[in-house]
Formats: C-alpha cells, structure tokens, sequence
C-alpha cells in the first residue's frame, strides 16, 4: 500500500522557510499525496512497488509546493492546482528514475535506486509509466495551455538526458554546453522560475481570472527571472573547484528571483518563497 505522508504533522526541517512552505500548505499536501497515491494504482504489481520506493521516499515536494504557491499568488479558485502538483510530482519522479539509470546510480536519498533493486529495464518502463499517468492527470484538468507546456517540457527534459549522455566522462566540456543540459533537465523548474509559463497561472487565464493575468503580465516582462540558474550554478560545484565563484552567481540569479517575487502582492507566501531562495543558495555550503 502506497505511504501517504502526512505534511500536517509538525515537520522537522534544517530550513524555516521550506518547513513554513509546508506548514502554510498542509491541507493542499494532504490532497496532492492522496492525488499521487490514487494515481499510482495498477494490475502491475510493479509499478507501484517501484514508484513508492522513491515517491514514497518523501522528498522535499518542492516542485508541488512551487504549484501550489503559484496558485495561490495568483488568486486561483480551482481544484486543478491539486492535479497538476501531482502530475508535475510524478513527472520529476519519472526524469529521477531515467536519470539513475543514466549514470548508473546506486543510491538516491540514503536508499538503494529502483535500477539497483529492480535492474535498469523495469526503472525506465515505470518512468514511463508515471509520464502517461502525468499526462492524464494534465487532460483531466481541462487546460490545453497546461497541456501543451508539460508535454514541451517532457520533449526538453528527454532531450537533456541524452545531451549528458553523450557528453559523460567528458572532462573537457565547455561551461555553456554544461548549462546547455541543465538548461534542458531543469525545464519544468524554469518554467516555473522564469516567469515564462506558471500551471495555476494557465488555468487562471483559462478561467478569465483578470487579476491574475494583470500581475503575471506585469511579472514577464522582466526577462531575467531565472531563480532556476540557481541549480544550474550549484551544479557546476561538481565540475570545478570555482566554489567562491559559483556561491556568487547563485547570490546574482537569487537577487533576480527576489525581484521577480516581488511584483507580486507581499504575503505570507511571497514572503516564503523569498527566503527559500536564499535556502536554495545556503544548502551548497
């Protein structure tokens, strides 16, 4: 039986910020582990087995908190927000169990990957498997924008996954064909970071939602919104020993992030997302 976690339970956390992201989103948390869990069911033994290994691993639920609290700054009323965290949770389950057989990972979260336990076959069918089960989850929400920026997405990520595979074990890789593939593997976070595209945004739009539109039209026209070169920064940390210079360029895109939030009205998850940049740039070192 898949784990539900409970998010409404005091969480432990080594940052406030992301345990007051959890805190402020428990109930929506709640709904969007049932959504995950309801989804996973199948007559293949397998695939639920594997996919509460990692799922069911916890993990910070970053990506359906940045959903949720994308919703929420943007006034949306619906339920779908609940859907589309759940479909863009197993998404990036699907792109960490491809990515563990890409580079033959033997342990993710402090426990054997599914391809340790189970081979490399079964990892990417169920991959694949939680990628359809994502889309329907998309179809059922009834946004065709929506659809049509998570399918894109998923086209980038694969694309990324094959970009590092054939540039593994090359030391001698530039640092803009580096950022070029995490450029493509952090394509649903940036869609989210940038200003580019929001799902609870879309499906504001979709609805008529006038307020919305207006903050997030004013928030696009900054170009620079790019809280998802934090990641990209962090990462070349693996390629170099360039730390003091790495630490400043995740500050640089931290202090663009910080504006992009602040066009939006002050509350308490704007306030939050804020200080979790600044908990996004203090876990490296």
């Amino acid at each position: 039986m898949t784990k539900i976690i409970n998010f409404s339970e005091s969480r432990r956390s080594t940052d406030d910020a992301l345990g007051d992201l959890h805190a402020i989103f428990s109930e929506e948390l709640q709904q969007v582990e049932l959504a995950i869990a309801e989804h996973m069911k199948s007559a293949a033994a397998l695939i639920p087995e594997i996919s509460d290994h990692l799922i069911g691993a916890g993990g910070k639920r970053l990506r359906p908190l940045l959903t949720l609290s994308a919703a929420r700054l943007a006034n949306y009323q619906g339920r779908d927000h609940i859907t589309m965290a759940a479909a863009v949770e197993y998404m990036h389950t699907a792109t960490l169990l491809h990515d563990d057989v890409v580079d033959d990972s033997d342990m993710r979260r402090g426990q054997p990957t599914a391809r340790n336990l189970w081979g490399n076959s079964a990892s990417v069918l169920v991959g694949d498997f939680l990628l359809g089960q994502a889309f329907r989850m998309m179809v059922a929400a009834g946004s065709l924008p929506a659809l049509d920026i998570l399918s894109s997405a998923a086209a980038v990520i694969a694309e990324g996954e094959v970009m590092q595979l054939a540039a593994m074990n090359n030391a001698q890789i530039s640092e803009d064909s580096y950022l070029d593939i995490i450029d493509a593997k952090k394509n649903i976070g940036e869609d989210f970071a940038e200003g580019k595209v929001t799902l609870p945004v879309i499906l504001a739009y979709h609805r008529g939602d006038a307020e919305a539109r207006e903050f997030w039209q004013e928030a696009v026209k900054n170009p620079n919104n790019d809280a998802a070169r934090l990641d990209r920064a962090l990462a070349l940390m693996d390629q170099t020993d360039a730390l003091a210079d790495t630490v400043e360029r995740a500050r640089h895109y931290g202090d663009k992030a910080k504006d992009a939030l602040g066009l939006f009205p002050a509350g308490e998850v704007q306030k939050t997302l804020i200080r979790l940049v600044d908990f996004c740039i203090a876990r490296a070192y």
